[in-house]
């Protein structure tokens, strides 16, 4: 390996060494709806944002905070030296994408058939730290 390339390399592992990620794939919950709990929390920060989960009604919120805290703890075992207080931590992006659906078929009136879809979608959530930014 070049040195320029080695430097670019580590240069980006220095990068990606603040920020933390966690994915949820084929989660069984339409898109639309994952949306509408995803938007609440993007870009706030992570102690307000568990708060928020914690206490919405819906179904998805349940599922976001779980992922929220993986993501907490995969920033952890990045940075083992660094608490959490300190960091100040917050919700950098969050991308719900529609995942595979399931086709079934649900009898209709005069001997026809309608196709029921049943959503899924893959959601991917990425932390970073405010003194990243600063510095």
């Amino acid at each position: 390996m070049g040195v320029r390339k080695r430097q670019m390399a580590e240069k980006i592992k220095a990068e990606k060494k603040q920020i933390a990620f966690a994915k949820l794939n084929n989660c069984p919950t339409s898109p639309r709806k994952m949306r509408i709990v995803a938007d609440l929390i993007r870009g706030v920060q992570v102690e307000k944002a568990l708060a928020i989960l914690k206490f919405n009604s819906k179904e998805a919120s349940g599922r976001l905070e779980k992922l929220l805290l993986s993501a907490i703890a995969n920033w952890q075992a990045k940075n083992e030296d660094a608490d959490i207080e300190g960091a100040d931590l917050f919700v950098k992006e969050i991308r719900v994408d529609s995942g595979t659906m399931l086709k079934r078929l649900r009898p209709a009136p005069q001997g026809r058939a309608h196709r029921i879809r049943k959503r899924s979608n893959h959601v991917t959530l990425v932390l970073e730290s405010n003194n990243n930014i600063e510095s």
